[in-house]
């Protein structure tokens, strides 16, 4: 395992490389610490499962931007799709065609889009590929919050733990999309749910 300092110009690079080959990666999102891997390598992902959770229940999905939801072939009116503007995570209803290793056979899927100028969204343009993303701890556990609490967790079946010092912050809020036009709140985090109801009102 390595470790690298996030501003480290190295520190993009290197994570791609390691995600590219099927790694594993802690690294900072724009919320909290999560644990990275290509979503479109199969292998990649069970790996993360082993060391993360149970395999019962699909991670998050970081996208580079929100059209990637058409890649997804994602069953949602193009409006909805800007909720992922407001760097939320939304829960979408599924199509047939998004792989059995992110879905594990749920009927929806969630993601979201970080904020711009963060490490982990400059991280996903850089490889131009979604990023499966849960939070940096075992199940049931209190996420890492630094890297020497990520490394008693995980030591080396990470296989590289990129620094942003110590964080503090709050997982993403978390809606589903319920109907035409309805949202449901899921998970109050980072942003709250008065301020997503005042956006979706304007879209």
């Amino acid at each position: 395992m390595k470790v690298v300092k996030a501003h480290q110009k190295r520190a993009l690079p290197l994570a791609a490389k390691v995600l590219e080959k099927g790694g594993i990666v802690f690294a900072p999102t724009d919320t909290i610490y999560g644990l990275l891997a290509d979503a479109t390598k199969p292998k990649a992902v069970e790996r993360l499962y082993s060391i993360r959770r149970p395999s019962g229940r699909p991670f998050i999905l970081l996208l580079p931007d929100k059209y990637w939801l058409e890649v997804f072939d994602i069953y949602a009116k193009p409006t909805y799709w800007d909720l992922l503007d407001a760097h939320i995570t939304v829960i979408f209803y599924k199509r047939t065609t998004i792989p059995m290793h992110l879905t594990r056979g749920k009927k929806s899927l969630a993601f979201r889009v970080p904020k711009r100028g963060t490490f982990i969204r400059d991280l996903l343009l850089y490889l131009d590929a979604p990023l499966v993303a849960p939070s940096a701890n075992p199940e049931g556990m209190e996420p890492a919050k630094d890297v020497k609490m990520a490394m008693d967790y995980f030591g080396d079946k990470v296989d590289l733990y990129v620094d942003a010092g110590r964080i503090e912050g709050k997982p993403s809020t978390i809606v589903r999309l319920i109907g035409k036009n309805r949202i449901r709140l899921v998970r109050e985090g980072s942003v709250s749910f008065k301020e997503i109801l005042e956006f979706a009102r304007r879209l």
